[in-house]
């Protein structure tokens, strides 16, 4: 589809959500919710597919330390990891980033 025509179905869709009661915008709520956590879902699942078992990995954390470690298990969402400190952590693939093979 055109930029143009992707607008032209934007306007359409704002003049739209204008007439709609309760009912139907609740309804819209749950279809545009679940066809988000479907796209998150699908991105994670790509992120993921970039990672093994037994890969190294490092991210930083909330406060800024880098931990760096060993993927152990892949989930559905995020990898498991152990790190050198001998932690356990769930992260999410798209904060792993790989170590360099030295």
């Amino acid at each position: 589809m055109n930029s143009k025509q992707t607008l032209l179905d934007r306007e359409m869709f704002v003049q739209a959500l204008r007439y709609m009661g309760e009912d139907d915008l609740l309804y819209l709520n749950r279809m545009v919710v679940e066809r988000l956590n479907l796209l998150a879902q699908a991105r994670s699942t790509v992120q993921l597919a970039q990672f093994a078992e037994g890969d190294r990995v490092e991210f930083t954390t909330n406060d800024g330390a880098v931990k760096q470690g060993t993927v152990i298990r892949l989930n559905k969402k995020t990898a498991s990891l152990l790190t050198d400190d001998g932690q356990n952590w769930k992260v999410s693939p798209a904060l792993l980033r790989k170590q360099a093979q030295a």
